[in-house]
């Protein structure tokens, strides 16, 4: 593919294409097994297919269908094993790589944002892209001072891309549905699209990455790219070297594998918390483990490295106390008080009543991880967790139904399952109630918020916002 295909007509042909193709191997494999053929054979053959075309199509449209793609992939570790295998290669190769914009498309649009004389602000910059995202992709250069510097160019058309892609998405979603069982894939898409203004807003994300940055400055788990540059889709910040987390998911020790788990979830609860923004993309692609002077020295040493942070949620008081207070409570058994509380926040609607003990039985499963000191997660839990709740003939799917989801909520909800999906896939034994203790409002009964620990501060030394 040579460029982002901005006509409506081509990508709308070729996202129609997926179902079709999906329909169509389905028909071929049925001819196979008349012809002798074993199922099993034949249906891991048309898995591996499928898998084979939707990244395909997926990476090469980039846009909307990429996000689609890439947010899909965190939720692989619910698939059935046997159905598993052949898309989890396929989805995650969505995480790092997809297929790059023609180098004089990238000096074009350098030349258009930061004038015709972008050169000289670099004293070294490389045509190839070194990762590619669902709107832009990231080349490595060297910033005039000196500094090691990834530069972000967004790809010509990607708004327009990425409205038509996710309203063509959302058209088929219940033909997408089988590829997680038990996940509505309509909201999923619905709230991707929401999110694609601020998603092209690269103003709003050095915003968001600045802040970052500046937070986490010097802290001993955590590092994030400080913002150097900023323009009308081009974004300029530090470079970050580092394993890729999806290196740890594949061929990761377990040392490696507790410690990269323990550092996502501190993250996702202190990041909101001394911040005041939610990361929203937690894919494998986002995260680096940073291995410091030692690149062989223990796991336990490890830092987490942060990136892309298009997509956030404004929380300026962190996460919503509600969340640590039900989760408090449930675990203590008070099933009158959650329900209650649940009402109030609107997740069960005014003209629905429901046992208050049936509503405590449908979340003590999911928050097992909070229950125990240190908890493994695993593919085959989360498995459990998904079939429980898909299954028509399951109590859980029939209250699961009843409840709702407020849409303050929504984004929070997404995020937490992206990342538990993710520790599925590493394996992680993660000591979860730690951090829920520290870093979750309302958790601790002689708290409502978190202590945010005195962390040393940076500013960038050059930052256009």
């Amino acid at each position: 593919m040579s460029d982002l295909p901005r006509k409506a007509v081509t990508r709308t042909a070729k996202l129609a294409a997926l179902p079709l193709g999906f329909a169509g191997r389905a028909t071929w494999g049925l001819g196979k097994r008349i012809g002798g053929r074993s199922a099993d054979l034949v249906g891991r053959e048309l898995q591996q297919r499928t898998a084979e075309q939707l990244f395909r199509v997926l990476g090469e449209l980039k846009g909307g269908a990429m996000k689609f793609g890439q947010a899909l992939s965190v939720f692989e570790s619910a698939l059935p094993e046997e159905i598993a295998g052949p898309y989890r290669a396929a989805l995650t190769k969505l995480q790092e790589a997809a297929p790059p914009m023609p180098t004089d498309t990238v000096h074009k649009v350098l030349a258009e944002r930061l004038g015709e004389d972008w050169r000289e602000l670099f004293t070294e910059f490389d045509d190839k892209p070194s990762a590619a995202a669902s709107i832009g992709q990231v080349h490595r250069a060297v910033w005039h001072d000196g500094r090691e510097v990834a530069v972000k160019v967004q790809y010509p058309g990607a708004g327009a891309a990425l409205l038509s892609d996710l309203s063509q998405l959302g058209r088929f979603a219940r033909l997408l549905g089988p590829l997680i069982p038990g996940m509505d894939i309509k909201p999923l898409i619905s709230e991707l699209r929401d999110r694609v203004s601020e998603e092209l807003d690269y103003a709003l994300e050095a915003e968001a990455q600045q802040a970052h940055a500046e937070e986490f400055a010097d802290d001993p788990d955590v590092l994030v790219p400080a913002v150097i540059h900023q323009g009308d889709q081009v974004l300029v910040t530090e470079w970050m070297d580092g394993i890729p987390l999806s290196e740890v998911i594949a061929d990761g020790t377990e040392e490696e594998r507790d410690r990269a788990g323990q550092l996502l979830a501190r993250f996702l609860f202190s990041g909101t918390a001394r911040t005041g923004l939610l990361h929203a993309d937690p894919h494998p692609g986002n995260f680096r483990l940073l291995t410091g002077d030692a690149p062989e020295g223990p796991a336990e040493k490890w830092r987490l490295g942060v990136l892309d942070f298009g997509t956030v949620d404004r929380l300026p008081d962190g996460l919503p106390s509600t969340i640590g207070t039900s989760l408090r409570m449930t675990l203590d058994g008070e099933a009158e008080a959650v329900y209650e509380l649940l009402c109030e926040e609107g997740f069960v609607k005014e003209s629905i009543e429901l046992d208050p003990e049936a509503v405590l039985g449908y979340l003590l499963p999911i928050i097992e991880p909070a229950q125990a000191d240190a908890f493994t997660f695993t593919r085959s839990w989360m498995r459990t967790q998904a079939a429980r709740i898909a299954d028509p003939r399951s109590p859980a799917y029939q209250l699961g139904r009843q409840l709702n989801l407020p849409p303050s909520y929504l984004l929070i909800h997404r995020v937490t399952l992206s990342t538990i999906g993710v520790l599925c896939q590493l394996g992680a034994t993660v000591r979860m109630r730690d951090e829920l203790e520290s870093w979750l409002p309302g958790f601790t009964p002689a708290d409502t918020s978190p202590s945010v620990p005195e962390q040393p501060r940076s500013t960038a030394e050059e930052t256009t916002a």
